[in-house]
């Protein structure tokens, strides 16, 4: 493997991981679940899609690239649509957003 192709699938890998563990700070740090949901429905999609991203630099171009490929595809598209399915269930079964200013701080 190539240097270039090693630093950037190590610079994927590591960006992957920061965005991922951002959406579990959010998880944890945010004070209601409609913002809990939004902090990880965006992080979690560029987190897994970086971290495949650098396991298929790291691999090369073979049939392990391909699975990734597909594996990224369905984080693609179902993670947002889950997400939003989520949120939706929640706010139809009565969860309405806190816009308490104390809540904010």
């Amino acid at each position: 493997m190539s240097e270039i192709a090693e630093i950037l699938s190590w610079a994927c890998l590591i960006v992957g991981v920061g965005f991922s563990l951002t959406g579990a700070i959010g998880l944890l740090r945010l004070p209601e679940f409609f913002t809990r949901v939004h902090a990880v429905g965006v992080t979690d999609t560029m987190g897994a899609g970086l971290i495949l991203l650098g396991c298929g630099l790291h691999s090369g171009l073979n049939l392990v690239t391909v699975k990734l490929v597909t594996v990224w595809l369905f984080v693609y598209f179902t993670g947002p649509a889950a997400t939003h399915a989520l949120a939706k269930a929640a706010y139809a079964s009565g969860l309405k957003v806190r816009a308490d200013e104390e809540d904010r701080a």
